[in-house]
């Protein structure tokens, strides 16, 4: 809620998988919810699921690569549902592959709908939030964007630029002195439909490197990151915070291990006819909702989110027992 009012939230690529999981946890907070997302049969289905959680939906055929279009689903949302509290970048679309195999026309829509659409989103909401001197625009973002890893050159390049951008912006809001609220959501490998409905280059299905987890994970950590502005950014899942302390200290260990082992854990044994066509031009017309085929594999708790979410009574746990040892030794010592 915001002032009393239910809040009003943008997410893009709102239809499937971590986006569609991020809708359904706003809904349930009763938020009115711009949809943005290509997919006309995924936006009617998703807005469904909206008004059955408890929110209001207002879905928008919105291709994320074409900031004209953007831009006019900002203003649409504001006309209809009224100012936007909360914009979340999510869109994302891929190429499976070896780079080399990876055509340039590919590659750039790849890199145009999941980086350029968080820039635009971006650009969109502050156009908005900056004259008023409020709002929430949360990115979200990967281990990918600490480590890249084969097979996914366009979707890791995209998010290392998010995190650069986001950095970037983030300290120009700081110096103006902005009351913007802007995370980022860093994310380990999930069991969404992407590994469905992206195009790829693999005779073999992919799927998320393990351990996977489940996309309500990720919509949890969104919403804690734009409600505590606190956050400056949240973390999903042991391999996401181990792949950004291990990239820090010794990333030569990780180009080892990627070499050797990043490949074969991101193809199932399902064959299939290369080259898939995929999402990457035109959408998929079908509505596949949150979760991808792995939900036997997948994880549906974090301990690092779950201790994230109570940072500050575990801290506060933690100077109680230095605090209790500082009195136990002192009174050996007496």
């Amino acid at each position: 809620m915001s002032n009393g009012k239910p809040e009003v939230v943008v997410v893009t690529g709102a239809t499937k998988g971590v986006g569609r999981a991020i809708v359904e946890r706003f809904a349930r907070d009763g938020a009115r919810i711009a949809l943005l997302a290509r997919g006309r049969t995924a936006l009617a289905g998703t807005a469904k699921e909206v008004e059955r959680l408890g929110g209001r939906a207002l879905p928008l055929p919105t291709d994320v690569a074409d900031f004209d279009a953007v831009d006019a689903a900002a203003s649409a949302t504001e006309e209809a549902l009224g100012e936007i509290d909360v914009w979340v970048n999510d869109a994302m679309t891929t190429v499976f592959g070896f780079f080399a195999d990876i055509q340039p026309d590919e590659f750039r829509r790849a890199t145009e709908v999941t980086y350029l659409g968080a820039v635009w989103g971006t650009k969109a909401a502050l156009d908005r939030m900056l004259p008023r001197d409020r709002g929430t625009i949360v990115q979200v973002g990967s281990a990918m964007a600490y480590r890249g890893i084969p097979l996914q050159s366009p979707y890791c390049g995209a998010k290392h630029g998010i995190k650069g951008f986001w950095e970037s912006v983030r300290t120009e809001l700081k110096h103006q002195g902005a009351n913007i609220h802007m995370p980022m959501v860093q994310l380990p490998g999930l069991n969404t439909p992407q590994f469905d409905h992206c195009r790829s280059k693999l005779d073999r299905k992919p799927m998320p490197v393990p351990p996977i987890y489940q996309p309500e994970l990720a919509a949890e950590a969104v919403h804690l990151a734009a409600h505590d502005r606190r956050r400056r950014q949240v973390f999903v899942g042991a391999p996401t915070w181990y792949t950004v302390v291990g990239e820090r200290l010794a990333p030569w260990l990780g180009d080892w291990y990627m070499a050797k082992s990043g490949v074969g854990s991101q193809l199932t044994n399902e064959p299939v006819d290369a080259p898939r066509e995929g999402n990457l031009f035109e959408p998929v017309e079908q509505d596949p909702g949150a979760h991808g085929d792995f939900d036997e594999q997948a994880h549906a708790h974090s301990a690092v989110l779950w201790a994230a979410k109570r940072r500050r009574a575990l801290a506060g746990a933690a100077g109680l027992v230095t605090a209790a040892g500082a009195a136990a030794v002192a009174a050996l010592r007496t």
